[in-house]
């Protein structure tokens, strides 16, 4: 895989290009949001790693510009752990977060989920769309409308909603959650689904979309109002 690291410390960066080309991946280093934007148009990586405290912008703004031309998977890489930062990064188009620090064999089981993700090719058998009260998933276009009108989400976004659609109503265990959509088998934190969960809520223009089982996980519903 060829991979862009967007980082600014000196140390950080080379400890991951070290880690990564390791497991055979290919590294190309920059240290500003204004060469990551460039290098994400012009060189194409297969993902792109993201720092968010970059000195020339706020890397959430630099993944928002990426995303606007290009659907490169990206990982957040940063040492921001609240749940707002998580939102935020994921709202503007990430498809994973990790916080600072973290494990090298993590990271690298991370790039490949998403990147088999990102690989998948869509299924030549036409899919109908799926209505759950105000709500239409069509998973051959990858289109979500509420009340007939276009809401976007992000690749991980959309994954997590059309899982939980499998089967409306059911509670589906948080590593049940993790193994179908980041394709990975997980048993330590889980909260990257809580913040996607977060973002899924606030698109969707209800919290009550996706109830949360207290130890065990969510389900979707159509709220009362």
């Amino acid at each position: 895989m060829d991979i862009l690291l967007v980082e600014d410390d000196p140390s950080v960066a080379a400890s991951v290009i070290d880690g990564l080309e390791n497991a055979s991946m290919v590294v190309t280093h920059v240290s500003n949001g204004k060469d990551a934007i460039s290098l994400a148009i012009t060189s194409n990586p297969d993902l792109i790693l993201l720092d968010l405290g970059l000195p020339d912008m706020d890397g959430q703004d630099v993944c928002r510009a990426i995303r606007e031309t290009s659907l490169t998977p990206i990982i957040v890489l940063s040492a921001r752990s609240e749940e707002i930062d998580r939102v935020l990064a994921l709202e503007f188009g990430a498809d994973d977060y990790m916080v600072k620090p973290f494990g090298m064999r993590e990271l690298v089981a991370r790039i490949r989920a998403v990147g088999r993700r990102a690989n998948q090719t869509d299924s030549p058998v036409v899919v109908p769309t799926q209505i759950i009260g105000p709500v239409s998933i069509d998973r051959r276009t990858q289109r979500v409308l509420v009340n007939d009108v276009d809401v976007y989400l992000t690749p991980k976004e959309f994954d997590l909603l059309a899982y939980l659609a499998t089967d409306p109503g059911a509670v589906h265990r948080r590593n049940d959650i993790m193994s179908e959509v980041w394709d990975t088998n997980w048993y330590g934190t889980t909260k990257t689904v809580d913040a996607h969960v977060a973002a899924l809520r606030k698109k969707l223009g209800n919290q009550d979309w996706i109830e949360a089982v207290r130890g065990v996980g969510f389900r979707l519903g159509i709220p009362d109002s």
